[in-house]
């Protein structure tokens, strides 16, 4: 009896493991985005209002994990715009080959001196776009990052997700999708 015990709960402790969903998160970005300017936030309107509350728990996770970065939220004309798309459908996805975000932006950083060959030899060595096909996913959340004065996307990033939104978990899903994406926007503030 002991022994069935214990393999009952080994086994719901596994089931339980095996149902986690883990997001992996990959992003790219525009060389041309002035990381280094950015101090505040605000989201892209919707003009066709989501009439459930998934878009309150993605947007409230990316304003959690912007606002430790030091951003702020603005309403009016604030320097990046965020907006997001889950796409529930199958879909093939371009993303690009590039060096580290973390290493790319602290090789732009004050800290560092080079001269305008290094700087020139550099860019072309680091700043390529080089394409990579995704696989067919069956969803996928892509959130972007966009620089409000230019209006182009300076950075994405985005998660194979098939959410099923029926489930009674698909607000902890969602959080932990987009807090998975949103951790590899690793830029800090100083506001």
């Amino acid at each position: 009896m002991k022994a069935n015990a214990t393999t009952l709960i080994l086994f719901f402790i596994l089931s339980g493991c095996l149902t986690q969903k883990d997001y992996i998160a990959e992003y790219d970005f525009n060389y041309a985005g002035n990381f280094k300017k950015y101090k505040t936030f605000g989201f892209v309107a919707n003009p066709f209002p989501d009439t459930t509350f998934f878009h309150n728990t993605i947007e409230n996770t990316i304003s959690n994990r912007l606002d430790a970065q030091g951003f702020i939220v603005q309403d009016e004309k604030p320097d990046l715009l965020i907006n997001y798309k889950i796409f529930s459908d199958t879909i093939k996805y371009r993303g690009y080959e590039q060096p580290n975000f973390d290493y790319w932006l602290s090789r732009r950083s004050s800290q560092y001196e080079v001269s305008e060959e290094e700087e020139r030899e550099n860019r072309e060595r680091d700043e390529n776009y080089n394409n990579v096909k995704y696989l067919q996913n069956n969803g996928m959340l892509v959130i972007y990052v966009i620089d409000n004065k230019r209006g182009s996307t300076i950075w994405q990033g985005y998660t194979a997700a098939s959410f099923d939104f029926m489930s009674p978990d698909i607000n902890t899903e969602l959080t932990k999708a987009t807090y998975r994406v949103m951790d590899k926007f690793k830029l800090l503030t100083r506001n």
